[in-house]
Formats: C-alpha cells, sequence, structure tokens
C-alpha cells in the first residue's frame, strides 16, 4: 500500500473456513488464557472452562464476563458451573461487548494480526494467532479505563438526547 491510495483486494478471495477462539482475560495482569477450536458448542466451551479452572489457581474466585451466546447457558454449563461455585458468569446486555475488555483485546488481535493476513489454510490461521497471543502474554498489559463510570454515563446521556426519539 502506498500513502494515500486505498486498500485493495482480489476479487478471487477464497474462504478457507472458519475457527473459534475462546480467550480469557486477567484484567489485572493483562496475561491470556485461550484455546481454538474449529466449532463453539457447549462441549467445547466447557473444555475450556476446564482449563481455566486448572490454570486459575484455586483459592481464586473467577468471574467471567460472557455474550448471551445460547451455548454459555445449556444445561451442561449449568451443571458444570454448579459443580465448580468458584466460578460465576455474568453476560453484558445486547450490543454492549464494549463493556468486555477481553472483545478490546479481540479488535488488537484483528488489527495487528488478522485483518490484512494472507492465510491459506485454517492452519495457518490458528498459527498466526497462537503466535500473537504467545507474542502478548510474553509481556502482557492490562487495559486501563481513562473515564470514570461518570464521565461515560455524562456523555451517553447528552449523545441520546440529539438522537430523535431516544428518549421515548
Amino acid at each position: 500500500m502506498m500513502p494515500g491510495a486505498p486498500e485493495r483486494r482480489t476479487f478471487d478471495y477464497a474462504r478457507a473456513g472458519t475457527t473459534d477462539l475462546f480467550a480469557a482475560l486477567d484484567v489485572a495482569t493483562g496475561l491470556v488464557i485461550h484455546a481454538i477450536q474449529r466449532r463453539h458448542r457447549a462441549s467445547e466451551f466447557k473444555k475450556f472452562l476446564t482449563q481455566i479452572d486448572q490454570a486459575v489457581p484455586a483459592e481464586f474466585d473467577v468471574h467471567l464476563i460472557c455474550d448471551n451466546l445460547a451455548t454459555h447457558k445449556t444445561p451442561a454449563i449449568t451443571a458444570w458451573l454448579a459443580a465448580h461455585p468458584r466460578f460465576h458468569l455474568h453476560f453484558t446486555p445486547t450490543s454492549s461487548s464494549w463493556l468486555n475488555q477481553v472483545e478490546r483485546w479481540f479488535g488488537l488481535l484483528t488489527d495487528r494480526q488478522i485483518r490484512r493476513g494472507v492465510h491459506d489454510s485454517l492452519t495457518a490461521l490458528e498459527h498466526d494467532i497462537e503466535s500473537w497471543i504467545e507474542h502478548w502474554n510474553a509481556n502482557p498489559k492490562p487495559f486501563v479505563w481513562t473515564k470514570t463510570a461518570d464521565e461515560i454515563l455524562t456523555r451517553l446521556a447528552r449523545y441520546l438526547q440529539r438522537i430523535p426519539g431516544a428518549g421515548h
């Protein structure tokens, strides 16, 4: 790419498939526990919960912020959580993924590794993701909120006042 020139893509892009990244961000240290799976079902999520259970010292409670995907609420997951009372799942409201700091981390992964990458296979994509996570975890950095909750809510209220019908 040249400065001032728009990014171009070829017309013959062929998708090689999809993969699923499970990630848990330690908000205190920035360290990421992860698993790459080819599917996102309750069985894969339960394996990931078990991985977190083994990685996090037993004396800590584990609070996971999740989206509202049905996979996170199946009877199998509910049973697993009942057997592991130190785990607490919290769900973000619909369209509020920005509240979950791991989503910001996913954005960095996308911007710095995936978006302009050329991956001829799922294996190549998964390798690049693994490499980036390994690099991140070698020197993890926690995210720091720069605004207080009151500042965010005040700005949101001002924004909603400008939208016709938002208060109704």
